[in-house]
């Protein structure tokens, strides 16, 4: 059987983010790092914790939040399996900037700043690879942000589905409900459910409770496209 440990590393050798680097690089992350299984519900980070580092999902998904006006808490992304997170008081950072809440049962990695230090010592290069991390993260919320200026609301849909499969070791399964996507597009649960109803009879997705299937990811570019 497979140990936590061993599919950590697995992962991170097949992630496109460290593609660049030696191969050892993962294995210290591995090595320095903490692995946890958490429930689906459990917080795997809180926004504020002093305490910056690494946060890789290495199995299920986990939900992002933060803080919005009238002390809400507002669904931000959805990371699922493969994701990498996070952010170091190195350049420059602050406190976390998001929470992270299981969606589903997770292995999640932790590498903290100190264990960042730690592999420095022999591998510099890793703020490299964390630099290239936290650029990543930056694309992806100006992704996001441009989607949501930009796109009318079918458009919109189609594509956050879109990106979020691309980040999924299994493309044509997302562990999102209705109202989370919702959340994510900033569009009410209703306008969601009227165009996801639309792309089902179209047959571009499956609805189950909590998932959403992808059938036909090319249509459904076409659909963002459009």
């Amino acid at each position: 059987m497979t140990s936590d440990s061993e599919k950590a590393l697995d992962l991170l050798t097949a992630s496109r983010w460290l593609a660049p680097y030696p191969p050892g690089l993962a294995q210290a992350l591995v090595e320095e790092g903490g692995l946890a299984r958490l429930a689906a519900g459990r917080w795997a980070q809180a926004e504020g914790d002093e305490e910056t580092g690494l946060m890789v999902v290495v199995e299920g998904a986990v939900d992002l939040y933060c803080q919005a006006p009238g002390d809400r808490e507002v669904r931000v992304g959805h990371a699922a399996a493969g994701a990498a997170l996070g952010q170091t008081m190195r350049f420059g950072g602050g406190p976390r900037l998001v929470t992270a809440v299981c969606a589903e049962p997770s292995l999640i990695l932790r590498v903290s700043d100190a264990g960042l230090e730690r592999i420095a010592r022999a591998r510099p290069d890793i703020w490299r690879a964390v630099a290239a991390l936290v650029y990543l993260q930056l694309r992806s919320a100006l992704q996001m942000a441009a989607e949501t200026t930009a796109l009318p609301p079918r458009q919109r849909i189609a594509a956050r589905l879109l990106a979020l499969t691309r980040s999924r070791p299994d493309p044509s399964v997302l562990s999102l409900n209705q109202q989370g996507l919702a959340e994510l597009v900033g569009l009410t649960r209703k306008t969601v459910n009227i165009h996801l109803a639309s792309f089902r009879r179209e047959g571009l997705v499956a609805l189950e409770y909590g998932r959403i299937g992808i059938l036909d990811p090319r249509r459904l570019q076409q659909a963002a496209d459009s």
